[in-house]
């Protein structure tokens, strides 16, 4: 089940964070949303750069664990925006890049190759 190898996965993440960082702009998201969805492309990327760091400052064991986290932020704070807002196409994105993200991490096989 966990068919993607780990630097698959960090590559990935390292070409979506700048995309999703462009969205708000490029699909005039509001304020919140931008806010929100900015932050999370710029978490993603620094944790994605983690990924192949050769002493990386967030151990492999927790590296799933933000991942999950960053899906969680995503998901509730796209929630709280349509709730608050009731316009529900930034909401809508955010909420499925959080999903998308617990794809990728479910996916994902989190261990180093043997001898690196």
């Amino acid at each position: 089940m966990r068919a993607i190898p780990l630097s698959v996965h960090g590559a990935l993440e390292m070409l979506a964070a700048p995309a999703i960082m462009v969205a708000p702009f490029l699909l005039d998201f509001g304020q919140a949303a931008t806010i929100a969805t900015v932050l999370f492309g710029v978490l993603l990327l620094g944790l994605s750069l983690q990924t192949e760091a050769s002493q990386p400052s967030v151990p492999l064991s927790a590296h799933a664990g933000f991942d999950y986290a960053l899906a969680a932020f995503a998901v509730l704070s796209g929630v709280a925006i349509g709730l608050a807002t009731s316009e529900w196409y930034a909401p809508i994105f955010l909420i499925g890049v959080g999903a998308a993200q617990v794809a990728l991490t479910v996916a994902t096989r989190f261990s180093q190759p043997r001898g690196a």
